[in-house]
């Protein structure tokens, strides 16, 4: 008889209030996705047949021992493995495969490989805090995004809200009210790796502008932590409009996303911004619950590709 493959997932996420500025040491406020997910199954191999890790929804195939550590999955499983203790290369053959768009400021490589991470450890039998996950999974990140602030590793990790500032322990939480977002998918590619470049690039001839902006962010995040804590979502998509409103003088909006945005705003959203890296990828629009549908027709209308709808704070 066949032994069935371990499997693991983890979420996509969103940032609710506070990207870019993250990078430089500022806070916060992340959320998962658990309406996208990445899943990886684990099982035997033929004898001989080393590591093999196929990524369906990447078209790859990774061969551990031909692969260079250049190789973000690669990477994340040889980490894995010597967090294990394991020896060598195991004969295991892994299948992945995600929900999550690529490049679309969703978490997906993060993901990926939280999955993988997971997944390994419970092919040896082992549990896994989600603070070694992360570290493990940043790793990669710093291949898919060059110079990451962390956060999607963390918040994919832990699955749950957090409170995240660089080089601090995160802070998970679950908000006391429910609240909704309309998540959509503005159809463009948005490699995170090129926005935070360019606004490293301008911060660098800038500094006393971008310092100033970032401040302006760091306020908003914590505003934001604040109403959530008290239920004000009026106000907290307030804080989101003027995210936004940074977001633009930063130089990481576009046109599509604007658009999306307004439309958003126009069928009665509480706020709308961008999500990620920016100038493509995902907006977030905070919703009331009768308002929903009118906002995911809006944004529908307005040329979104798709729209995810995830409650934050629900019961399961």
């Amino acid at each position: 008889m066949s032994v069935p493959p371990v499997s693991a997932s983890a979420p996509g996420k969103v940032i609710l209030l506070g990207e870019h500025a993250v990078v430089y040491g500022r806070p916060a406020i992340a959320v998962p996705v658990w309406q996208t997910i990445a899943t990886a199954n684990v099982q035997a191999g033929s004898p001989g047949s080393g590591c093999v890790i196929v990524a369906h929804d990447l078209e790859v195939t990774i061969r551990l021992r031909q692969s260079g550590d250049d190789q973000p999955l690669a990477l994340v499983t040889r980490l894995a493995l010597a967090e294990l203790g394991i020896a060598g290369e195991p004969d295991w053959h892994v299948d992945l495969h995600s929900t999550i768009p690529i490049a679309g400021g969703l978490g997906s490589g993060a993901a990926l490989s939280t999955a993988l991470v997971r997944a390994l450890f419970a092919q040896a039998g082992r549990q896994v805090e989600p603070e070694t996950v992360s570290r493990i999974v940043y790793a990669s990140e710093c291949i898919y995004h060059g110079t990451p602030s962390g956060i999607d590793n963390t918040v994919v990790a832990y699955g749950a809200p957090i409170w995240f500032v660089r080089g601090q322990p995160p802070e998970s939480f679950t908000p006391p009210s429910p609240f909704t977002l309309a998540i959509a998918d503005s159809g463009i590619r948005s490699p995170t790796k090129e926005t935070v470049g360019d606004v490293r690039r301008a911060w660098e001839a800038q500094p006393a502008r971008y310092e100033a902006l970032f401040d302006a962010i760091t306020a908003l995040a914590y505003a934001g932590r604040r109403a959530v804590a008290a239920g004000e979502f009026t106000a907290l998509g307030l804080l989101m409009d003027e995210n936004q409103a940074i977001l633009e003088q930063l130089g990481v909006s576009s046109t599509p996303l604007e658009r999306l945005i307004s439309a958003a705003r126009d069928a009665g959203a509480l706020g709308a911004k961008l999500s990620g890296g920016g100038r493509g990828g995902n907006i977030i629009a905070l919703v009331k619950e009768e308002r929903q549908a009118t906002v995911e027709q809006a944004l529908l209308a307005a040329g979104a590709a798709r729209v995810i709808v995830t409650t934050i704070g629900a019961l399961a």
